[in-house]
């Protein structure tokens, strides 16, 4: 992670909430992925009100991690309560797999950065946390991220002042969260005196913004944590459209779904097969 931040592109990283989700951003060419926390509670029937347990986040992560080798950012909210809990949450991301971390300021339990009615700890709270966190790693390499979502609660100019706070406490890149024009995110990325991370994603409180501009702002990695998930949910409901009048209910259209095939390759059948033909006493595999 630390090497990909260490170069003069800006890095995208997809959101994804499983393993497969991971194998596609990999074989697509994306250098990482973010593991979002709003994505996994949708996943589950949820809305991003911070009604996941740790536990349920952690072992989605290490199955993504064992699934890929593409670096992880995890969203871990609040770090699941206080200080202590965040310690703890920073133990087990960290032997789960990932490779960085963002906790934010908001209080516990989060709401979702772009609802209303958001609330916030103090600063001091949260410089503590942040403390708390380098304090609990393992590894200096894993990367600690601290989010503000100070932006809609107490304004811009004492989100930045926010920042860093954060930044002269130890967090080594800023989430600044949910600015609401590219001016807001051009002065966030001048004046935060720590690499900047910014989520795009249609709908939302920030402006779509082209990814050279933010490059040009001087922003270090910007997530696109919805657009998997949205995709996959359209693609389900127009293959649930059609399998409502189709009269053969293995009609295929490739423009909606991938082969049989293209799927198995890219959860490694054809891997698995020669492991068997190797250490297993059976006949040999047929692939599709």
């Amino acid at each position: 992670m630390r090497a990909l931040l260490a170069q003069d592109a800006l890095l995208r990283a997809p959101g994804i909430i499983d393993p497969l989700a991971g194998k596609l951003v990999e074989a697509n060419g994306f250098s990482a992925a973010y593991v979002t926390g709003g994505g996994i509670s949708r996943s589950l029937g949820f809305p991003d009100v911070g009604l996941l347990s740790m536990t349920e986040v952690v072992d989605r992560v290490r199955l993504m991690a064992e699934a890929v080798s593409i670096p992880l950012i995890v969203d871990i909210d609040t770090g699941f309560g206080n200080a202590l809990n965040l310690m703890r949450a920073i133990r087990l991301f960290e032997d789960a797999g990932a490779a960085a971390v963002h906790i934010e300021d908001q209080v516990t339990p989060k709401k979702c950065g772009h609802y209303n009615g958001k609330q916030i700890i103090s600063t001091e709270e949260m410089t503590l946390k942040i403390e708390a966190a380098l304090s609990a790693r393992n590894d200096p390499d894993f990367l600690i991220i601290a989010r503000t979502d100070a932006r809609a609660v107490e304004g811009f100019d004492a989100a930045i002042k926010r920042a860093n706070a954060y930044v002269e406490a130890g967090a080594e890149m800023i989430f600044f969260e949910a600015p609401t024009s590219k001016d807001e995110i051009r002065i966030a990325a001048k004046e935060i005196e720590a690499p900047l991370l910014i989520n795009m994603f249609g709908g939302g409180k920030t402006p779509s913004v082209p990814i050279k501009e933010l490059e040009d702002y001087g922003c270090k990695v910007v997530i696109f944590p919805s657009h998997l998930q949205r995709a996959a949910v359209r693609a389900m409901q127009r293959a649930l459209d059609i399998l409502k009048v189709e009269e053969l209910a293995d009609g295929e259209d490739d423009t909606l779904m991938v082969s049989f095939p293209e799927r198995e390759e890219l959860v490694g059948l054809k891997g698995h097969m020669a492991l068997e033909k190797r250490y297993l006493t059976i006949p040999d595999p047929v692939l599709p």
